[in-house]
């Protein structure tokens, strides 16, 4: 079966990204590893990962570690404060230097890619805070020059982890909800400092990104102190889910309509100031010191130095390449005139396809995601080597999130697996879903994409937890969309399997897009109509798509990039094995060397096949 279904990696476009650092790939899992060395080593990553989950206890909550000694983070909020990104600062800077004091020690190859991946994350940050404003995140994929903006910020955050992972499951966990509740003013005027520096330094988001962000702010306002609403409503269901007495509801309702309200209409009170001063441009070339951030932001996204025009360049050829398959798709459907995109689009306007654009309608949808998610799980032997568990819930995602979100995303849960892995589904407009594209986007958000993923890389230290790269973490959601299909989820349904290609075309115009806004100059008008012509996705998704490329620049990027790099290194494994190759250990391979820079990815690969010649 695989060997039939391997013809599609001569389909795809190998690119080789980066190169392999070094001093990373003299070391062999065969070499010997002083104890010293190797207990330094891992008492130093423990370190700094407690230190990473000081700084964002919101972590520490997701993943489930706070607890027994370190309980008192579930109550607080990271700090968004200048002084905050100051303490960030101060924190990397130790750090990356005790990780490379640790260049020369004998540690084994496990460690030695944990010491690589805090090398290049802590970097990669440093240079971000370096710049005259925005997000710069620590080993996550958020980044953006804009503090508050309609997908990012605390207005959002908070809510949804109140509403996702914060347990309430005895008096203590409701006082942790109470005090995050009661921290959040605090998080929410740090980040209006910020923005209104930004401003200061002539930072102005786009006037549509700012329109919308207006828009959030204000629902989040009118619902915030409701019973039912994003902050006050998890608790109350929990509450009541726990058996609970006490007076949780009244306290936080409280809280929110004196303190948190107040919060959020002094940030609505910037954003519209900001509007008042905003222009349509599109691009970080239209804003001070924009080139220089978008640079960076390609750097951050993709772990490699390519330029805006090479990914432009690579982004067409991939796109004509798909199309080309696409097309055969579409005449198979009988739609045999205009473009790739305009057809993929009418086919899926077919009412067969479609749902009902209401609450049933939604039920619908989330019950067939989930039907796609139980049908891939009996394929996954063939595919891997050692199974996690997959641990997984799909979520609508709060209602003042929707307007700014894409279609869905999702991630693991916690380490101990007491909280599932979610998939945060968008459903304000169903219309963005259909039963061409939800097969595609439940394998790249669930398993095996990122919820899987996840679920290995919580085996690996503390700290690869915590630590992802876009690159990586969306190559491999990409390639785990490649994986469905090769083991044979679409070969009884050629409109999936559509689905699925005009997901690889998504990614592939997004090259052509991000680089098209920001290094290019393109007006948000040519970025939709260009989107909507190369992937025939309704307009609602385009207008979300290309707005989130406006809002964190370079992020889009990352995807085809690190899908193309597994690809790459995958060939490379089977020219060097042969018969030996095994999908099955690749697999294993790189998913069990967790979440990764590309050219460390290189090295694990590298590592694997010397490994395997020798079996």
């Amino acid at each position: 079966m695989l060997s039939r279904r391997e013809v599609l990696l001569g389909l795809t476009a190998a690119v080789a990204i980066g190169r392999t650092r070094a001093w990373a790939a003299t070391a062999t899992a065969a070499a010997p590893a002083a104890a010293s060395g190797v207990d330094s080593a891992r008492a130093l990553l423990d370190e700094l990962a407690w230190k990473l989950l000081d700084l964002d206890p919101t972590e520490a909550t997701a993943l489930g570690v706070d607890t027994g000694a370190h309980a008192a983070l579930r109550g607080r909020l990271d700090d968004r404060s200048l002084a905050g990104v100051d303490k960030q600062r101060a924190m990397l800077v130790d750090g990356l230097r005790r990780v490379r004091a640790q260049r020369h020690a004998q540690v084994d190859a496990a460690t030695r890619t944990s010491l690589e991946v805090v090398e290049s994350a802590f970097n990669t940050a440093l240079e971000g805070m370096a710049l005259p404003y925005g997000v710069a995140t620590i080993g996550s994929w958020r980044n953006t020059p804009y503090v508050v903006i309609q997908n990012v910020g605390g207005y959002l955050d908070v809510p949804q982890l109140l509403d996702g992972d914060q347990p309430v499951r005895d008096a203590a966990d409701a006082d942790a909800y109470l005090a995050r509740l009661a921290a959040s003013p605090k998080l929410l005027d740090g980040e209006l400092e910020r923005a209104r520096a930004a401003r200061t330094a002539g930072l102005i988001a786009p006037d549509f990104l700012l329109d919308k962000t207006i828009v959030a702010l204000s629902s989040s306002i009118a619902d915030a102190a409701k019973p039912d609403g994003p902050l006050v409503g998890p608790l109350a269901r929990k509450a009541n889910a726990a058996a609970l007495g006490g007076d949780w509801t009244a306290r936080a309702t409280a809280l929110v309509g004196e303190r948190v309200v107040p919060a959020l209409e002094r940030q609505l009170a910037e954003i519209k100031a900001q509007r008042a001063l905003a222009t349509s441009d599109a691009g970080m070339g239209a804003r001070p010191h924009g080139a220089e951030w978008y640079a960076w932001g390609l750097r951050a996204s993709t772990t490699t130095r390519r330029t805006p025009a090479e990914l432009h360049a690579m982004g067409v050829a991939q796109l004509a390449e798909l199309h080309v398959r696409m097309d055969t798709i579409l005449k198979g459907f009988g739609l045999t005139q205009g473009t790739v995109g305009a057809r993929a689009g009418e086919l899926q306007r077919r009412r067969e396809f479609n749902f009902p654009a209401n609450d049933d309608g939604r039920a619908q949808i989330v019950a067939y995601m989930q039907s796609k998610i139980d049908a891939i799980r009996p394929r996954l032997p063939q595919a891997f080597r050692v199974l996690v568990r997959g641990n997984l819930e799909i979520h609508r995602l709060p209602l003042a999130a929707e307007p700014g979100a894409p279609a869905a995303y999702g991630g693991p849960g916690s380490i101990d697996g007491t909280v599932p892995g979610k998939v945060w589904v968008n459903l304000g407009d169903p219309a963005i879903h259909n039963r061409i594209t939800i097969p595609d986007l439940m394998f790249h958000e669930g398993i095996p994409g990122h919820v899987w993923q996840g679920e290995y890389a919580q085996q690996l230290p503390l700290i690869r937890s915590i630590l992802a790269f876009n690159a990586y973490s969306e190559g491999w959601a990409l390639y785990a969309e490649q994986l469905a299909d090769e083991l044979g989820i679409y070969d009884d349904d050629p409109a999936g399997r559509l689905g699925f290609l005009m997901g690889l075309s998504w990614r592939a115009v997004r090259l052509v897009i991000d680089t098209g806004i920001h290094a290019m100059g393109w007006t948000r008008a040519r970025a939709l109509e260009e989107f909507i012509a190369a992937t025939g996705l309704p307009h609602s998704n385009a207008v979300s798509e290309v707005e989130r490329y406006c809002a964190w620049p370079g992020q889009a990027c990352g995807y085809k990039v690190g899908q193309t790099e597994i690809l790459t290194q995958r060939s490379r494994a089977q020219a060097a094995l042969g018969a030996k190759f095994d999908l099955r250990d690749f697999d294993q391979a790189v998913v069990e060397g967790g979440n990764v820079p590309l050219d460390v990815l290189a090295a694990n690969v590298s590592r694997y096949v010397e490994a395997a010649k020798r079996a």
